[in-house]
């Protein structure tokens, strides 16, 4: 009976502890770089979510590459919020389509897990997020 009463507990408290972080996507963030998210690299847990708010105009989230056998999620539309729940390990590299040669990239670490680091050194990028990328690289 024990037994039962802990898995409950367990499978119905784990979203409980699941937390939500926000991104926004702006302009000019406070450090003065023009074209950015607020975090340029984000580390979150599995079930986690989070919530991409769109503090100025023409912004939006594609996802480039993900963790192996993960479906990413359709880009988001322009100027709209957009939310995503982690469920598997990994990181996540992400970009705004109309600013993405301008350095609007990202990437969300989820549980530490860097198996995928190659994948994510391979991405092809352009203009500005060339160098953006090497910076965020050497921060991981």
């Amino acid at each position: 009976m024990f037994r039962i009463f802990f898995i409950f507990i367990i499978f119905f408290t784990s979203p409980i502890l699941a937390n939500t972080f926000s991104i926004d996507m702006l302009n000019v963030r406070s450090d003065g770089q023009s074209m950015v998210y607020s975090e340029d690299i984000l580390k979150v847990e599995v079930g986690d979510t989070v919530v991409w708010k769109p503090k100025d105009k023409g912004h939006n989230v594609e996802f480039k590459l993900g963790p192996d056998a993960v479906e990413l999620p359709k880009k988001s539309r322009i100027n709209q919020e957009f939310t995503y729940t982690f469920e598997k390990p990994g990181i996540y590299f992400y970009q705004c389509t109309p600013h993405k040669s301008m350095g609007m990239i990202a990437v969300v670490i989820v549980g530490d897990d860097l198996t995928n680091l190659d994948q994510v050194k391979k991405v092809k990028v352009f203009g500005k997020s060339k160098r953006k990328l090497d910076q965020i690289l050497s921060q991981i």
